[in-house]
């Protein structure tokens, strides 16, 4: 089908709740690049919204789903699951978590923290229930994600949310110890805000985070869905700041595209859920457990971590020499970056998606999120394509 045909499709039969897309369908994918049924090659800066680390047709990774498919996709947890159990081995050993559980996406595993913090002090017979988290965050569609997250746009639709939810301004110590009551039991928080623009919790904040939740007996989730497996130059963020939380969460990355989503805690917490308090019917299957496995192999044999770390400080540095007077701000942890311009970065976004170049962008602020495979090659082109724009 070509693109008009898709478009007419999609317009009949499906809901229209992305708008106006991009105009452009994709075929397939190699490396860094994506391909149009017409063969028109795009370079993507944008890995699928942080999911693509490994880039497209990764070789390894290629042969470990095809393996899978070709023997097994589903049983459900009812029954043991090789994969799965060895995925939550590894995600342990690379973490401070003791127990893992897996669901099939961000919000999924969002959702499952917040109830086992939930659970946690309603087992202890203690009347904790409250969850604070960020105004201007993300953390999911359902509806106790939505009540979680701190950005109008998601939530009026959904009056009345779920209550026991409230907001605070990113990096101000002061109105989080203002919003804490005695019936406070999650602070939830991405390390780094990425939806709203890339917008890093400081270093000393989230120190004193964890000093009041020691203090208080509240439980320290990270909401690590966009900047967890190598996206902030470690192989989790909360790794950069020093601290550990309780709870965190992961999703995009872990599958490179295969939906999956995890929630891993220590252990006092984790005893939370007991038999019968959480479940899935395809969480943790064969095929999406197999996946978790081949991204975490790739990304320790092929350094993607540091290669994070190294090509983002590259295209910050480049940005800032080459295009400063161009640009208001670069906020960045590894390869998570935010081009704030002084205007018009939606237009900036379209202009480079003339020069077949994928970014993303809110407000003013362009979102780069490349796989995190990317070389000086790909990266001089996307800088030159965006110095050309502006």
């Amino acid at each position: 089908m070509n693109l008009t045909e898709i478009k007419e499709l999609d317009k009949k039969h499906f809901m229209n709740t992305f708008g106006e897309r991009t105009p452009v369908a994709f075929e397939k994918g190699e490396g860094m690049y994506l391909y149009t049924e017409d063969g028109e090659k795009y370079l993507d800066m944008f890995a699928g919204i942080a999911v693509n680390v490994l880039g497209y047709n990764h070789k390894e990774f290629t042969a470990a789903l095809t393996e899978q498919v070709g023997k097994l996709l589903h049983t459900s947890s009812l029954y043991y699951i090789e994969s799965q159990a060895k995925l939550a081995k590894k995600l342990t050993e690379l973490s401070c978590a003791d127990k893992v559980y897996f669901a099939n996406s961000g919000a999924e595993a969002n959702e499952a923290a917040i109830k086992l913090a939930k659970i946690y002090f309603y087992k202890k017979g203690v009347e904790k229930y409250e969850v604070i988290s960020l105004k201007s965050s993300f953390h999911g569609r359902t509806l106790a994600t939505v009540a979680a997250t701190g950005q109008e746009k998601y939530q009026k639709p959904y009056y009345p949310l779920i209550p026991g939810f409230k907001q605070v301004e990113i990096n101000n110590i002061e109105a989080l110890k203002d919003a804490i009551t005695d019936k406070t039991c999650a602070i939830l928080l991405e390390p780094v805000q990425g939806e709203s623009g890339v917008h890093p919790v400081d270093d000393a904040y989230i120190k004193e985070v964890r000093r009041i939740c020691d203090e208080k007996e509240i439980i320290l989730i990270f909401d690590e869905i966009q900047t967890g497996i190598g996206r902030c130059g470690k192989m989790f963020c909360y790794e950069t700041l020093g601290v550990e939380p309780d709870v965190f969460t992961l999703a995009k990355a872990l599958g490179n595209g295969v939906p999956i989503g995890a929630v891993c805690a220590k252990d006092f917490v984790a005893k939370g859920f007991e038999p019968g308090d959480h479940g899935g019917t395809f969480g943790g299957n064969p095929l999406a457990t197999r996946a978790g496995l081949a991204v975490l192999e790739a990304m320790e044999k092929e350094s993607l971590c540091e290669n994070a770390e190294k090509m983002g400080e590259y295209i910050e540095s480049e940005i800032n020499s080459n295009l400063k007077d161009k640009v208001k701000e670069i906020r960045r942890k590894g390869l998570m970056i935010g081009i704030e311009l002084p205007e018009g970065a939606q237009e900036v976004r379209k202009k480079l998606f003339e020069k077949k170049i994928l970014v993303g962008a809110v407000g003013n602020t362009l979102r780069v999120l490349p796989p995190l495979v990317i070389g000086k090659e790909e990266a001089d082109i996307f800088i030159k394509a965006l110095a050309e724009v502006l």
